[in-house]
């Protein structure tokens, strides 16, 4: 098998230049982990460097011809190999209860979901890595205060320390996306536990953002609010004005208010 055929439905553009590639697997620190799992990676263009590194390296893959091609070219991950949907997939049945890293070149049509399943293993995935539509990765990393700034901002950067690293065109790739990426790195806080009902504190985001335009005041109506906190300032503010903390914050008042 000389190369495997990039698929559109499965949202596969392949990185054909290997110094991106090792840049991309530079970006791990190994801070807190002695495994990394690589997801989606094709003809394994960065698993190349990844295995170089003294670490252990698994890959997942749902693309039966990329398993083939993997299986065939690269002896050292025989028997780490997952050919499974990583959004599916019971990560204890490999690893156990052990912490280990993610990173990846992410198919673009499901990026978000591969994040919102790292958030849910949050207490697993001590480091986050990986390439991303450059406006998926810039939304994750903003601050408050910018258009771009929503759910995902918040919903990440209340557990982990998000940095945008460096942007990457669209030529490096076969076949080209229509869009630049972005390669960006998170990194665990020390302290990731909220302080608030995790699932309120998700609700509370989720709700405000989806009507974005209004202050909060108006877009958290369906919580019934007392008259009393509705005088809060905080509900003067539209979402993209708070802080993580202010959102934090917020949750905390909503909860006492009895929701």
């Amino acid at each position: 098998m000389d190369k495997v055929k990039a698929k559109k439905h499965l949202g596969q553009h392949f990185l054909k230049d290997e110094s991106i590639a090792k840049d991309i697997a530079d970006t791990l620190t190994g801070n807190g982990y002695s495994k990394v799992l690589e997801i989606g990676p094709g003809m394994g263009v960065l698993t190349k460097y990844l295995l170089e590194k003294d670490i252990e390296t698994w890959v997942i893959e749902i693309d039966t011809e990329s398993v083939g091609y993997l299986n065939a070219h690269y002896p050292k991950l025989h028997g780490k190999i997952l050919s499974e949907d990583f959004l599916r997939y019971n990560i204890s049945n490999s690893f156990g209860d052990e912490p280990f890293a993610i990173i990846g070149n992410f198919p673009y049509n499901i990026s978000t979901q591969i994040v919102f399943r790292t958030l849910e293993l949050r207490h697993r995935i001590p480091e986050f890595s990986g390439m991303f539509q450059k406006e998926v990765a810039e939304r994750i990393c903003e601050k408050k205060g910018s258009k771009t700034y929503g759910i995902l901002s918040v919903l990440v950067q209340a557990f982990y320390d998000a940095e945008y690293l460096f942007t990457v065109d669209e030529h490096v790739f076969n076949p080209p996306p229509k869009v630049k990426s972005g390669v960006l790195r998170l990194i665990r806080k020390e302290n990731f536990h909220l302080t608030v009902d995790e699932k309120l504190f998700f609700t509370v985001v989720k709700t405000a953002f989806n009507q974005r335009r209004k202050t909060l005041r108006n877009s958290l109506k369906t919580y019934n609010l007392s008259d009393n906190l509705k005088e809060d300032s905080i509900f003067d503010l539209r979402p993209e004005q708070l802080s993580v903390e202010q959102f934090i914050e917020l949750t905390q008042k909503i909860a006492a208010n009895g929701v």
